[in-house]
């Protein structure tokens, strides 16, 4: 596809979302970019970045004249009033952010529960966060709409919840819902992918186009695939489910036998009980972990280490990705012993497929689900500017 717009009338629509598409991205872009990369000539630019304006998408900026030579170039950013509300549902507690278009989190509540909520509860409380957030919003705030990053089973072209088995949901509606409790639009994705989807747009994988990731949460391990920059999802956008694929559980690094799922053997609750706690949030967990000089904790973590690397040998091997990016406690997991995880997935990879790649923990941490979610409805809003001027006329 030809990325570059043109100044017909016909794709007025299409250059706005291209000139909007990249000041997301990019967080700030001079319009002598905007020009190079759209390949518009600088007045068309200038009224496009206008209109975005005008819709409260974008503000412009003047430049830093002491940098760079010639007539500098007014800086687009996207504007600090245009949000997105982004849901994580878990096991251990409901996570609601207010996220900037450059994927600035700058409010988030972490609502604790001490057991999974069903469906209906989970909209109640969701819709109640949101409406505490919205309420310290600027009154001319414009609102995306909401993204909920689930962990399970989510169907690509409605939304319907099909199976979320840690949280005991089985086809359920819940963007659907949560759309008529809070009035936003709101959309669901599994977390996994859209945690990939955050990491390659934000954080590890900016400007690589094959990657894989593995998300570990308190309900288990997910994942997501970009390949050739554009997400893999499946038919119904279930792809990337490692969490529920068979390995083999070593009794010792290097020494196999018969085991359960990843998910099953490569498990956060295990390690919160060796490090005898209840519930932490990542930083709390990774904070634990690392400090902990337990030998029972220790054993416990190479173990699944040793796990985890079959895990990403069998991934490695059959997807060819530049970059493996780790989050959620399996970033923390790395981070325990990154030499050890490293040298167990060269031992049992394919040489010619592990020497393109590299392993390293995702950047955007612990808010890495919620810049995700809002991804979902800043899409929206990015694909058609033009379709909020007319809510708004």
């Amino acid at each position: 596809m030809n990325n570059r717009g043109t100044n017909l009338d016909t794709v007025r629509q299409y250059n706005l979302s291209r000139i909007l598409g990249l000041v997301h991205r990019e967080g700030a872009v001079s319009r002598s970019t905007l020009t190079r990369e759209t390949g518009l000539n600088r007045s068309t630019v200038a009224a496009l970045v206008t209109e975005l304006a005008a819709l409260k998408l974008v503000v412009e900026a003047e430049p830093d004249v002491n940098r760079g030579v010639g007539r500098p170039s007014p800086v687009v950013h996207p504007h600090p009033d245009c949000v997105a509300f982004a849901v994580n549902p878990e096991q251990d507690a409901i996570s609601v952010g207010v996220v900037r278009m450059n994927g600035q989190v700058v409010n988030r509540v972490r609502h604790e529960l001490d057991a999974p909520l069903g469906v209906d509860e989970t909209v109640r409380v969701t819709a109640q966060i949101i409406a505490d957030l919205r309420a310290t919003l600027a009154p001319d705030a414009v609102v995306a709409g909401v993204g909920v990053a689930v962990p399970g089973l989510v169907r690509s072209g409605d939304g319907l919840v099909r199976l979320a088995p840690h949280l005991g949901w089985v086809d359920e509606p819940f963007a659907s819902l949560l759309t008529d409790a809070t009035g936003c639009p709101a959309r669901a994705a599994n977390d996994a992918s859209l945690g990939a989807l955050a990491e390659h747009t934000f954080g590890a994988g900016r400007g690589v186009d094959d990657l894989v990731y593995l998300n570990g949460g308190a309900s288990g391990i997910g994942g997501g695939v970009i390949v050739n920059g554009a997400p893999l999802g499946g038919v119904a956008g279930y792809a990337g489910e490692f969490g529920h694929n068979l390995v083999t559980a070593p009794d010792g690094p290097g020494k196999p036998s018969t085991g359960g799922s990843l998910e099953d053997e490569v498990n956060r609750g295990r390690l919160l009980d060796l490090l005898e706690l209840r519930s932490a949030d990542p930083a709390q967990f990774e904070e634990a972990l690392l400090s902990s000089t337990s030998p029972g904790l220790r054993t416990e973590a190479v173990r699944q280490l040793g796990i985890l690397s079959i895990a990403l040998r069998n991934a490695i091997n059959v997807l060819n990705p530049e970059l493996v990016v780790l989050g959620g406690f399996l970033a923390s997991l790395h981070a325990f012993d990154p030499e050890l995880l490293e040298s167990l997935v060269a031992e049992q990879t394919l040489a010619a497929s592990y020497e393109s790649v590299q392993i390293v923990r995702a950047q955007l941490g612990a808010d890495l689900l919620l810049i995700g979610a809002a991804q979902l409805a800043f899409e929206q809003l990015i694909d058609d500017p033009a379709r909020l001027g007319l809510a708004l006329a």
